[in-house]
């Protein structure tokens, strides 16, 4: 057996049995949304989510505290970082044909100015199981995590940070840049956890890593005042911009954004459409100058002239307390299209259950809201499920269930749920059926 539980016998027949049982064939009378050739069918992950041990990070560190609000420590998570070549094997025998992972900051440089070459060797060699397998890769820099010496310093509240970044990316790109397809500077650039935890919340853990680094000034991307660091984040996106450039000129360049489809609530027309300005168009023209913007959508909000407003009565709700509400994602994708004016991948969708014939309706009803959306002429160019496998969700543990493998906390098991075979046959037939 393969550590991850999966012979190669069993993966691939995982890929055979994926594409003789899909549910695509089964309604073939039924009505087809074709995709563009080559467009790019995927999965993701996060470094820190399913990789395990990364004691060099802001991360690592936050889930120790006295007074943390995360519900339990990553610790090995899913052992990504030694299993990923059966990993990587059950993608492709999936039948996709791409796979988006992040590299770890704080492994490649976990003291200022040390670039541990045994950790960029490591990434490297995924890059080449990807290659072999035959997946396009795209790789994000930043995936929330930092070194722990970055942010004992002020993270991305520090401007000394773009110059870091930049070296950083131009690290990893001179030793792996020739296997990389797709780069993205950062993982959702435009989101911050304080701009919707209350401070009575986050402020004992921040005061916590503060004595536990030793520092005053200790900042941790999630939960910087996006007043100060946004205007970093966009700078250091920049930055590594134009480093990636001297190295790969050819190399497509992008970040990606948590974009929920923002709607105005019944009877306040205006409110959801300014929420929406507010939130999300800065960063779409700064996307503008990029070969591409990743949009990740799971949900929809709806705004009146107060805020925010509850779902409706009723509505089903995702383990993370958002509506199910596969439709956003055209909606995001609509708005992000017309002003950026630059191609869409969608980096991240799916949803959070324990329920996987939900998650098999969500990625039909998602899917096929796409479709509508390049149909009408948008350039949409890939699809990217969150997530590979059942991960740590960051402030929620183990909790949320995300992953089309499901995970044994203890064996480490990988499991191929059905939804994954749903997935399988519609990236196999590059078509949706409604």
């Amino acid at each position: 057996m393969t550590p991850t539980g999966l012979t190669r016998r069993h993966v691939i027949a995982a890929g055979a049995t994926l594409a003789a049982t899909t549910p695509l064939a089964a309604m073939a009378g039924m009505t087809h949304r074709t995709f563009p050739k080559g467009f790019l069918w995927g999965t993701a992950t996060a470094a820190h989510q399913v990789e395990g041990n990364n004691t060099n990070s802001d991360w690592w560190l936050l889930e120790g505290l006295p007074g943390t609000f995360i519900r339990e420590r990553s610790g090995v998570a899913c052992d990504h970082y030694n299993r990923y070549p059966q990993d990587i094997a059950t993608i492709a025998a999936m039948g996709l044909s791409s796979y988006r992972f992040s590299i770890e900051w704080a492994r490649i440089e976990p003291t200022p100015g040390r670039y541990d070459k045994r950790q960029l060797d490591h990434y490297r060699d995924m890059l080449r199981v990807c290659r072999r397998h035959g997946l396009h890769t795209v790789v994000t820099l930043h995936h929330f995590t930092s070194p722990a010496w970055l942010a004992a310093r002020g993270g991305f509240e520090n401007p000394a940070t773009v110059a870091a970044f930049a070296a950083y990316a131009e690290a990893v790109l001179r030793h792996c840049g020739d296997l990389i397809d797709t780069l993205c500077t950062f993982n959702e650039a435009n989101l911050t956890f304080s701009d919707f935890i209350p401070t009575t919340i986050l402020a004992p853990m921040l005061d916590a890593a503060k004595k536990a680094s030793g520092s005053s000034t200790f900042r941790s991307f999630l939960f910087d005042d996006a007043s100060r660091s946004k205007p970093i984040v966009r700078a250091c996106h920049a930055a590594a911009r134009r480093a990636t450039k001297a190295v790969r000129p050819d190399l497509p360049v992008g970040l990606t954004l948590a974009m929920s489809d923002i709607q105005d609530a019944p009877g306040a027309p205006g409110a959801g459409v300014a929420e929406r300005s507010k939130r999300y168009d800065v960063w779409l023209e700064l996307a503008r100058t990029d070969e591409f913007v990743g949009v990740q959508n799971y949900t929809r909000e709806r705004f009146d002239a107060k805020g925010a407003i509850p779902p409706p009565a009723g509505a089903v709700r995702t383990q993370l307390d958002q509506e199910y509400y596969p439709a956003g994602l055209a909606g995001a994708v609509r708005y992000a299209a017309s002003v950026a004016r630059t191609p869409i991948l969608v980096t991240e969708n799916g949803i959070g259950t324990e329920d996987d014939a939900l998650r098999g309706r969500y990625i039909t009803e998602a899917l096929t809201g796409l479709q509508e959306c390049i149909a009408a002429g948008i350039d949409v160019r890939g699809y990217w499920h969150w997530s590979a496998m059942d991960n740590f969700e960051w402030s929620f543990g183990y909790g949320p269930k995300f992953g089309l493998m499901a995970v044994d906390r203890v064996s480490q098991v990988r499991t191929l749920k059905p939804s994954a075979s749903l997935y399988s046959a519609i990236a196999r037939a590059n078509a949706v059926s409604a």
